[in-house]
């Protein structure tokens, strides 16, 4: 994993070196069982093992843990390390732990080998430190983030830091070429300093803060919709690679970082590979097979140290001590020798200049979206050669000019249509609303095309079972085309693996069912404008009331005349002129409005009577009123009115566009309706999916089908075809887009060009032109209307109103008989039974003496 210069290679004074040889750590408590400390334990473990730096001599270690922050109890246990016979000490925790051991060390000339980054060592430059600092110099990262700043031409900024001057950045050194920045400090709320930048415009911002807290700061982000193209985020940790940015894959934010520890490198996975099998601490080291920095520096700085002793022509034991300020011997040797070494480890090349680290490479990682979301390599900086972009594209939103892109469509009426007839050539051949839209917007935004039909002229739907993606879509994904202009809809699953503009067209999923025939006339239609329960009901009123008025005046004693007639004595004769012929006479004459010449006389008949009146006015009314529109409207009833009915049914099939949005809105929905007929869809004999609209069509006109599509083309051919007709409402939202493939820096150029034609009308007039105004509009002749049978709950009233009638004319009849009858009694002398009995038995007879 080495690799040493020619005077490194050979080492001839490990002989003097002692056998056993002490060394310590000091680790803050967070530390404790950690990556970091597992790291140093392995490197250990390899130079004893491998014995090919320190073949004679084995490393033993003591690991002694403090307070984060704690500089008097990290001095105490540095005293106890030295004094116990460690010739080096290693410290991981931050500049405070760092800055504590630094002057300790070098009054004992101890070696102290850190792996945070601490200022004041490295700014100094001291030839007399024993300090040696694995971390890149902070003033040697301040020219990486200048140079990367300045390559993005960010001349306005913000940094979010935590603690001034315990970050990764100098913010003085990186201001002061003059250009504008905001500096906000954000211990732990993150989103009150993103509020402040945002505020101010501030898009351009530099991230200097710990790692652990990435989840709230990421949390804030999303929150605030700080997170579109127009951002950029700058991470000064070098573990941006082993963040967890799932949540901006998808909304084009850009993120930038650098790698300290090249993780592409072969020999680098060669040495995690061999790290990751040690049982049982290996795995713990790594992150997803992946090492972080700091464990990374600390693993190296044992290697440096080994190193540095195997050349030493003499290491022996430490006799130094805090109490009486005792220098160790060998402590100077070895300090030159770590600073003539040239080698390479996890975290790269390594070279030190007074315990400075000069020589490091940093790799540019960017945040890449889509399904495969992560960070790839866009360039590399070091301290010699400065910053080298390896992707210039990846940082140019501008699309290059006088560029020629090739367009893929669908045929698809009135979207893009082949002229037929014509001798064209090239982009010529078509026509239609899209071809129109795209003349419009390439002259926006600036760029000629090349228009070509995609092969198997399907829009694009994922393989749930392979994962593969056909059509429009694949052409994108495999970079076959630059941009897709066709009625292609905007929807999660494209969206994941391609991208759309603003959406130039709203829709939704419509019926298109075939317009019913209408029902031919019949002989007896004028019986239509009453259900048949009324007429029968009209029937039962009229036998309940003749026979009602016929009890009536018989039971009446004032519908009873006398007449004498002599024919050689007198006779006295008692008549009725409500027979039941008579009463079924009145009764029909009262309904049809015609007289009969009947008039009752008493109060309860002319009470059966006047109630007759009212329900016939009432029915007649009723049935004139409804007569006129059933013989004047051309009733058309429609077996289905929504999605609901069509997936309540199995007599009527139907279906959509294979291949299409329709068809994965159905199959991905988690409505129950919209499964079942997905369900119905995907499973009915013969096919209910079509391969093409015009077939969908032919299918509807043919009759017994419906066809699912999208509104706007529902709404063309229900204008040229009077037998079409769109059923119930539409079932979604949604809109049609121009695609391009992931990431195109043609995507916002065309955005903005789509949003400047719908402000002007330029879309809506398109629209007319191709929809309204091409000559072939069907002429509707508006009879679409229709009248319902009257049934009971109509005019149900009106027959309660007769009953209640015919009962007030009984209780009328019967205080009429017995007021008369009694009258009768009192001057006939007679008792009231007996009256009554005469009255009945002459009302039965029809007559009287």
């Amino acid at each position: 994993m080495w690799a040493w210069c020619g005077w490194l290679v050979a080492v001839h004074a490990v002989a003097a070196v002692s056998p056993v040889i002490k060394i310590g750590a000091i680790l803050t408590d967070e530390a404790r069982g950690g990556s970091t400390e597992l790291a140093f334990k392995y490197a250990v473990y390899r130079i004893n093992k491998e014995r090919s730096v320190l073949p004679d001599s084995t490393l033993v270690y003591a690991i002694q843990y403090i307070p984060a922050g704690d500089s008097f109890r990290s001095y105490k246990k540095a005293c106890h390390e030295i004094k116990s016979g460690a010739v080096a000490l290693f410290s991981s925790g931050g500049p405070t732990l760092s800055r504590s051991l630094n002057a300790l060390c070098r009054s004992l000339n101890i070696i102290h080998l850190s792996s945070s980054a601490d200022t004041a060592s490295q700014e100094d430059n001291d030839p007399d430190s024993f300090t040696v600092n694995l971390y890149p110099a902070r003033q040697v990262m301040d020219r990486a983030f200048a140079d990367l700043t300045a390559y993005l031409n960010w001349t306005r900024m913000g940094v979010i830091y935590e603690d001034y001057g315990y970050g990764e950045l100098n913010i003085a050194n990186i201001a002061k070429d003059g250009r504008d920045m905001y500096c906000v400090r954000a211990s732990h709320e993150y989103r009150r300093a993103l509020t402040l930048l945002k505020a101010q415009g501030v898009t351009h911002i530099i991230v200097d803060t710990d790692p652990k807290k990435l989840r709230q700061l990421a949390r804030a982000i999303l929150q605030l919709q700080m997170n579109n193209e127009n951002y950029h985020y700058i991470f000064t940790s070098f573990d941006m690679e082993l963040f967890d940015l799932e949540d901006f894959y998808y909304n084009r934010v850009n993120m930038s970082g650098w790698r300290l520890v090249d993780r592409d490198s072969d020999k680098v996975k060669d040495t995690l590979l061999v790290m990751e099998k040690f049982h049982p601490i290996g795995a713990s080291i790594l992150t997803g097979g992946h090492i972080k920095t700091e464990p990374a520096l600390l693993y190296d700085a044992i290697q440096v140290l080994a190193m540095a002793l195997a050349a030493s022509k003499e290491v022996g034991p430490t006799n130094a001590s805090c109490d009486d300020e005792t220098i160790w011997s060998n402590g100077k040797d070895i300090m030159e020798n770590i600073n003539k070494i040239h080698a390479h480890g996890l975290t790269g090349p390594i070279q030190f200049q007074n315990g400075v680290r000069t020589n490091f490479s940093l790799q540019l990682m960017r945040l890449v979206g889509g399904e495969k979301g992560g960070t790839v390599v866009s360039g590399h900086w070091n301290p010699g050669d400065g910053l080298t972009i390896t992707d210039p594209a990846a940082y140019k939103r501008d699309p290059p000019p006088n560029v020629t892109l090739t367009i893929v469509t669908v045929e698809e009426k009135p979207y893009v249509m082949v002229k037929e007839g014509w001798n064209l050539q090239g982009n010529a051949r078509f026509e239609g609303f899209c071809i129109d839209l795209l003349a419009r917007v390439a002259a926006q935004a600036g760029f000629a095309y090349r228009l070509r039909l995609v092969p198997d002229n399907m829009y694009g739907a994922r393989d749930p079972d392979t994962g593969q993606w056909n059509g429009i879509v694949r052409e994108l994904v495999d970079r076959k085309a630059d941009i897709a202009v066709a009625s292609m809809t905007i929807n999660y699953a494209r969206e994941a693996v391609i991208d759309f503009t603003k959406p130039f067209m709203n829709l939704g999923i419509g019926i298109l069912f075939k317009v019913p025939t209408s029902q031919p006339t019949r002989l007896f239609s004028f019986l239509n404008p009453l259900a048949i329960e009324i007429w029968l009901y009209v029937l039962a009123a009229y036998i309940l009331v003749s026979f009602t008025l016929f009890v009536m005046a018989r039971f009446s004693p004032y519908e009873w005349s006398s007449s004498t007639h002599v024919c050689g004595h007198e006779t006295k004769l008692l008549t009725n002129q409500f027979s039941v012929c008579n009463s079924l006479w009145f009764i029909t004459g009262t309904f049809l409005r015609q007289g009969s010449g009947l008039n009752p006389k008493a109060t309860s008949t002319r009470i059966v009577g006047g109630i007759w009146w009212f329900f016939t006015l009432i029915i007649l009314s009723s049935y004139t009123a409804n007569l006129a529109a059933f013989l004047t409207v051309e009733r058309t009833v429609l077996p289905i009115q929504s999605a609901a009915d069509l997936a309540a049914q199995n007599s009527v099939q139907y279906g959509t566009l294979n291949g299409g949005s329709t068809m994965t809105f159905f199959r991905d929905s988690n409505i129950d309706i919209y499964q079942k007929m997905w369900q119905h869809m995907s499973t009915t004999s013969p096919p209910a999916l079509v391969s093409s609209y015009e077939e969908g069509v032919r299918r509807v006109l043919q009759g017994n089908y419906a066809f699912l599509m999208e509104s706007t083309m529902l709404d063309h051919r229900v204008q040229r075809d009077c037998n079409l007709t769109q059923i119930g409402g539409l079932l979604d939202s949604k809109g049609y887009g121009i695609a391009t493939w992931k990431g195109s820096p043609w995507r916002d150029r065309i955005s903005l060009a789509i949003l400047e034609l719908q402000e002007k009308g330029v879309i809506q007039i398109l629209y007319d032109k191709w929809w309204k105004n091409t000559g072939d509009v069907c002429n509707r002749d508006g009879k679409d209307s229709k009248a319902n049978p009257l049934g009971v709950q109509n005019i149900g009233g009106v027959f309660v109103t007769l009953l209640c009638g015919l009962a007030l004319a009984i209780v009328v009849a019967i205080l009429e008989f017995c007021w008369h009858t009694k009258k009768n009694a009192s001057h006939g002398r007679q008792s009231l039974c007996s009256e009554m009995g005469q009255e009945l038995r002459t009302a039965m007879r029809g007559g009287s003496s």
